[in-house]
């Protein structure tokens, strides 16, 4: 296991701040860019634009996945211009990093003073009253990869960044969930393309099997994706506000799908069965249709985020 040291953020930190225009050393909101979702970076001042690509960042990993470009961007959003950093583009455990490289750039941010996170993602609705583009905002998530070991604070606890056993009862932060409704409603967001709900997060990167499926529906999930969870758990650890948003790219398949028994049995005339069941063949999963839904979304949510940092500057400015 690849643990990172506290001297690598703090060097980091530090190269950071000898290449950045003083005004951007106290970034006080950041936001996190899911698949297909780092035309949210659009709306910043391009004239006070700073952008790093993470391969010129000490201690960054490199992001390998389409739909992420793999920048770290500073900029001014909103007309209220609240100092933001953006991740335009994620690291994902399935590429071969660990948990602890896949969050590093959210301790980057809480170094940089970032108090509030926003992470985005795309992903699968499990909820059958959710429909492809509409959003989610998360109230509470399910982690199947850190219940089973794959989670970023194992290892020596950084003191400086929060305690050996921090809660996540309370990851999602009340407050900046109402900002958020209150957002997208005044950017006209219809109030029934937007939710509330359980992010489960699992590995990846295959898509779920339908048993799979099945079964995080039962335990309380309303969409399931491959992100998101190991940077809240590194934010909260360091006492950092969160909000999480998900937009839904496509309807996870539950169904149990055909009866390959029956199927032969009428072929074969020994019995006439009938199997009513849908075929799941024609319901895969692609991530093109995640970069596709993303795409058609881009607009409000490029809204909603404009209007949610004015927002939030009102309420958190000191």
């Amino acid at each position: 296991m690849v643990l990172v040291s506290e001297a690598t953020y703090n060097s980091c930190h530090e190269f950071l701040k000898e290449q950045l225009p003083k005004h951007f050393h106290n970034v006080r909101l950041g936001i996190i860019c899911g698949s297909g979702l780092g035309g949210l970076v659009d709306t910043i001042d391009p004239t006070t634009k700073v952008e790093f690509h993470y391969s010129d960042i000490p201690g960054f990993v490199t992001s390998t996945v389409s739909g992420h470009s793999g920048k770290l961007v500073f900029g001014y959003l909103g007309e209220l211009k609240t100092p933001t950093v953006f991740m335009v583009g994620r690291i994902h455990l399935y590429e071969g990093y660990t948990p602890q490289e896949c969050t590093f750039p959210v301790r980057i941010m809480k170094l940089l003073g970032v108090e509030s996170l926003v992470v985005t993602n795309a992903c699968g609705a499990l909820n059958p009253d959710f429909k492809v583009g509409d959003l989610m905002v998360i109230n509470d998530h399910l982690s199947i990869a850190a219940m089973t070991g794959q989670n970023p604070l194992i290892g020596p606890n950084l003191e400086s960044f929060g305690p050996r056993f921090p809660p996540v009862s309370d990851a999602y932060t009340y407050a900046l969930r109402k900002l958020a409704f209150r957002a997208a409603l005044e950017t006209n967001i219809s109030k029934d393309d937007i939710h509330e709900g359980v992010y489960t997060y699992s590995s990846g990167p295959m898509y779920e099997s339908r048993s799979e499926a099945r079964f995080l529906r039962q335990i309380g999930a309303d969409v399931v994706g491959m992100s998101t969870v190991p940077e809240v758990i590194v934010a909260r650890h360091a006492d950092m506000k969160v909000l999480g948003l998900s937009l839904i790219t496509n309807p996870v398949v539950t169904a149990r799908g055909k009866d390959a028994k029956k199927e032969v049995l009428n072929e074969m005339g020994i019995e006439t069965v009938v199997d009513d069941a849908v075929d799941t063949e024609l319901m895969k999963a692609n991530h093109e249709e995640v970069l596709e839904a993303s795409a058609r979304r881009a607009d409000d949510l490029q809204r909603l985020m404009t209007r949610f940092a004015d927002l939030w500057a009102k309420e958190y400015s000191h």
